[in-house]
């Protein structure tokens, strides 16, 4: 069985949560012009200083994001 792994991009500061959103619409770009639609992507806001930019893809895959994007870290998806 495969597992999934989410992609994280941390972001602190007062304009966090905006700046997690708008990178988060990045994400997706990226997703449509690699022609990956069926990755969940999105953003959460952790407290008034804190949110992140997530994307979830398979483990398998995971080097070719990790190297297209550069995420911040990463953690099993839930």
């Amino acid at each position: 069985m495969s597992r999934n792994l989410k992609l994280i991009w941390d972001f602190r500061g007062e304009s966090a949560t905006q700046t997690a959103k708008h990178h988060e619409i990045h994400l997706r770009e990226f997703l449509i012009t690699e022609q990956k639609n069926t990755i969940q992507s999105g953003f959460e806001t952790l407290s008034e200083m804190y949110a992140i930019a997530f994307i979830i893809v398979p483990e398998q895959e995971m080097l070719f994001y990790r190297d297209a994007l550069k995420p911040h870290r990463g953690e099993v998806a839930p």
